[in-house]
């Protein structure tokens, strides 16, 4: 279940996602999972955790009964939480929020009917807290100039080069570039090459034909876009459109 977040926290919270499951015994549920390039910060029954920006396609695996919160946090929310955003790309850190681990466990685990907003609320004031205490004046211009790069790469039509995101932001291309690797942990080349990947992705997945996908984001054959695919995330675009065939028995449930 995707959720936006308060308006107090835009500017730091992307959307708020809340997956729950209950899982018949002996049932396991795995997807292969291409993540947006950006922190998450996950409360979950083991902790509060930031997991950085993914380079590959990971995979998630459920069984028996469970539940998480997450944010996708925009760049601007990621010097709150680490202090290097690259220290942390593939990985996750624990933080230390233990009043924040037990208002939303206590919501999640009661199943509160009122559980999606009190658990966002509870995570945005968090994130508010903290980012007060480091901006007092609120975001900086780099930090508000690192949102709106990566609502371009994630807008309809992303620039397709550097010099074409630097125009449209007004910055230089190597101000552009040093934004990127602070906030968002990798290049704009890499956060461009990303993007093109996640919409063929999701082309495949949807059952269209992988040349017509490679034609449509501007591959010059079915093989350079099958090259991509796996020197990026490690699959072939064949084994990740498998991934989306699989799915739990029908007495399983899963919320997302």
């Amino acid at each position: 279940m995707r959720l936006p977040p308060p308006p107090r926290a835009a500017g730091l919270v992307g959307w708020f996602w809340v997956p729950e499951w209950d899982l018949p015994a002996g049932t396991v549920h795995r997807a292969l999972v291409l993540t947006y390039a950006a922190c998450n910060l996950v409360v979950d029954p083991e902790g509060v955790f930031v997991y950085g920006p993914s380079t590959r396609i990971s995979e998630r695996v459920l069984s028996g009964r469970g539940w998480a919160v997450g944010a996708l946090l925009l760049p601007a929310a990621t010097p709150l939480l680490v202090p290097e955003v690259r220290s942390v790309l593939d990985s996750r850190v624990a933080v230390e929020a233990a009043a924040l681990a037990a208002t939303v466990t206590a919501a999640m685990e009661a199943r509160d009917p009122d559980r999606h907003a009190v658990v966002t609320d509870a995570v945005s004031d968090w994130l508010l807290t903290r980012c007060s205490a480091l901006w007092p004046s609120g975001l900086p211009a780099e930090a508000a100039a690192a949102n709106r790069l990566l609502a371009l790469v994630d807008g309809p039509e992303p620039p397709h080069r550097l010099g074409d995101l630097a125009d449209v932001l007004g910055l230089s291309p190597r101000s552009v570039q040093r934004i990127a690797r602070r906030y968002v942990g990798i290049t704009p080349a890499a956060m461009l090459r990303r993007r093109r990947l996640q919409d063929a992705a999701q082309r495949v997945q949807a059952g269209e034909d992988l040349a017509a996908v490679a034609a449509g984001l501007g591959y010059a054959d079915q093989a350079h876009l099958t090259r991509d695919f796996r020197t990026v995330l490690g699959f072939t675009p064949a084994r990740f459109a498998e991934s989306a065939q699989v799915r739990a028995p029908e007495s399983a449930s899963r919320h997302e």
